[in-house]
């Protein structure tokens, strides 16, 4: 579990965060959401960070990560595996490689140890005999799965998503969000992702944070936003007709 408390961050005199707090449930998917601004990719930097508060405590499974030393934060961030927006695979090295990196670099496994949690882990991410291939042969979607499997191939206990669905057709965005989904659950890790992805937020939402102009403004899960009454809350998620059916027809189905 990952709490925050009284977060505040400011850059100059531009109060970004005012006075957050909430948690990060272990085996669920923890959403933060927001218009553009809100406040969210910079409370997900302080997160794991990258930016420090100015006001406020992060907990880590019950121990400070705002007290803790630069050397305990180090080996902290080797139980978090990160999710980012482009993917940010190295183009000049395969699939295999990309993957293994981390491990080069935090472990002293031996190779064939290395190669065969590569394996592993593609296997998860079913992209089996991709090894060889570079990113410049993948589609999008593989593209995501391989930054999937990079980012738990040290098992975390935390993953870190930054707009998992970006430059994704909705077919494939669908598999994405089942696949972290999955993978949360089946790994047990507190997952916290940003996005601007409604079905995401309907379909995979267990704990949802909703930030607006840098504060709590309503927190539940995807079954709560449908009943929600948060006019604010209300008009970023429904802000589609499309959306604003989906809403009608699951309260209808729900009996309400």
């Amino acid at each position: 579990m990952i709490e925050f408390k009284n977060i505040v961050k400011k850059f100059g005199d531009k109060l970004v965060l005012n006075d957050v707090s909430h948690k990060m449930e272990t085996g669920k998917t923890n959403l933060i959401i927001g218009t553009s601004g809100s406040g969210k990719t910079v409370l997900q930097k302080c997160l794991v960070g990258l930016f420090e508060p100015d006001e406020g405590e992060i907990i880590y499974d019950g121990t400070s990560f705002t007290q803790m030393s630069e050397d305990d934060r180090k080996l902290l961030r080797q139980q978090i595996g990160m999710l980012f927006q482009g993917s940010a695979l190295f183009d000049s090295m395969t699939v295999e490689d990309n993957i293994k990196f981390p491990l080069d670099m935090f472990t002293k496994d031996k190779q064939h140890d290395k190669l065969k949690r590569v394996n592993e882990v593609l296997e998860r991410v079913n992209l089996i005999g991709s090894n060889k291939k570079f990113p410049a042969e993948l589609s999008g979607g593989m593209k995501k799965r391989v930054g999937i499997a990079r980012a738990i191939v040290l098992n975390p206990k935390f993953l870190f998503c930054d707009e998992p669905n970006s430059g994704l057709d909705p077919q494939t965005s669908m598999l994405i969000d089942k696949l972290i989904s999955d993978i949360t659950k089946d790994y047990k890790m507190t997952t916290i992702i940003n996005t601007h992805d409604m079905n995401s937020v309907m379909e995979i939402g267990d704990n949802i944070l909703y930030l607006k102009d840098g504060k709590k403004e309503w927190t539940g899960n995807s079954k709560d936003i449908i009943f929600s009454e948060n006019k604010n809350l209300n008009q970023f998620i429904f802000a589609s007709e499309f959306l604003q059916d989906a809403k009608l027809h699951r309260m209808m189905e729900a009996g309400r």
